[in-house]
């Protein structure tokens, strides 16, 4: 956990990280919240986590397995770069210290129940009046408006209701999610988007606003080609499996020893694989002439696919196919995926120092930056492992600490 920004000489100074001096108040549960505070955090931003002090993130207690502590390894992973603070929001002395901190806060991120934090007196139309440039951020299952926002919304509510489970899985088959939270984790980089957005308008203007981010909205958006295709013809989306609406063959292709993907998406990349499986007859086949002809034939285009296939092993179409300038790929488990070469070359497993845990791995930065690149500069925080630390730095003495804990502020 080095913060080592210096230049392969050492002679260059240290750059700070793009979001040094942002204070962000993550009042934020379970995974979109806690991912984009994470997020601002790997970029230097000074996160606080403010947690119930009963058990804090309901995370810290899920997954099926126990660590050495009572934290799981999926909070470990969605809260690195972060202080905790263990605050009872429900009481008046617990709400007087947030506001302190939001006094002094750039971004605040919540993800509870639309009206849960103006119920607390904490909503943005209060917190605006107390801080007029506070960047206000409020990630929900289906937003702050609409008919369903007072629903409870979590990643698979969100899959099913936006469309996504429609074209999930093979035709035919039983409803199929995403494998990994695509609304969940699209939700947290699109308000990562707009909180930042909104950050540098409110340093231009010392305005902040609203930023309504829902895992509905999230999931919807990811639907480019098979929403077009649906306006454009009228024709609803199903699902293809691993098949491409827009071009073929793109797709699994079953092989001597399982499957493989590959993808001969264009004209050229086409012709290419004709010539070299030898069968150079598919290029005047009426049924496969085009793109749009390949589409209207899909079923047939991959048994006459497979049939060459199936003569050989994955990893030698693999290698065949690349050398021939056809994009391909081997579909890896993930322990394969973070094992490979690769996956090691562009760090994708890092180890951070735990006091409790030891050596705790987690999934890499999603993005490298080159002048300033993120650095994890604390481990995931222990329940209120910063209560006494951040109460100093607003000024908060022993006297005054008491009396807040007699007034409930730190214990449900």
């Amino acid at each position: 956990m080095s913060n080592d920004n210096t230049g392969a000489s050492g002679a260059r100074a240290a750059r700070p990280l793009p979001l040094a001096g942002v204070k962000v108040l993550d009042i934020c549960q379970v995974m979109a919240g806690p991912f984009a505070c994470m997020l601002l955090g790997d970029l230097g931003a000074d996160v606080i986590k403010i947690e119930p002090p009963k058990g804090g993130d309901q995370t810290r207690g899920s997954m099926g397995f126990k660590m050495k502590g009572d934290d799981s390894l999926g909070f470990l992973n969605m809260n690195r770069n972060k202080r905790s603070v263990a605050l009872n929001l429900k009481s008046e002395a617990g709400r007087e210290v947030l506001l302190r901190l939001v006094r002094e806060a750039d971004i605040l991120v919540e993800n509870y129940r639309p009206g849960a934090m103006k119920r607390l007196g904490l909503g943005y139309e209060v917190l605006k009046e107390i801080n007029p440039r506070l960047v206000y951020t409020s990630i929900s299952g289906f937003g702050q408006t609409g008919p369903w926002a007072d629903r409870p919304g979590f990643d698979l509510m969100a899959q099913a209701m936006s469309g996504v489970m429609s074209v999930t899985g093979y035709p035919g088959g039983p409803p199929v999610k995403a494998g990994v939270p695509v609304a969940d984790i699209g939700c947290a980089l699109f308000a990562v988007y707009g909180t930042l957005s909104a950050y540098i308008g409110a340093r231009a203007t010392g305005q902040g606003q609203h930023v309504d981010a829902a895992l509905f909205d999230a999931a919807m958006s990811f639907s480019v080609w098979d929403i077009c295709d649906y306006w454009g013809t009228g024709v609803e989306p199903q699902p293809l499996g691993t098949s491409n609406k827009m071009t073929a063959p793109y797709q699994a292709m079953a092989c001597s020893d399982g499957y493989f993907v590959m993808g001969a998406n264009n004209q050229k990349l086409w012709a290419k694989l004709c010539i070299l499986l030898g069968r150079e007859e598919l290029l005047d086949d009426p049924r496969f002439t085009t793109i749009s002809q390949r589409l209207a034939n899909r079923a047939a285009l991959e048994q006459e696919l497979e049939r060459s296939f199936r003569q050989q092993p994955k990893d030698y179409w693999v290698s065949t196919l690349l050398e021939a300038g056809i994009p391909a790929g081997p579909i890896l488990t993930y322990p394969e995926a973070f094992g490979s070469e690769h996956a090691k070359a562009r760090n994708m497993r890092m180890e951070i120092d735990h006091p409790v845990e030891g050596k705790v791995p987690n999934i890499g930065f999603p993005v490298k930056l080159s002048g300033t690149p993120q650095q994890v500069r604390r481990h995931p925080p222990l329940l209120g492992e910063h209560n006494e630390e951040v109460l100093a730095q607003l000024g908060i003495g022993a006297a005054e600490r008491a009396a807040l804990a007699a007034g409930g502020a730190f214990a449900e």
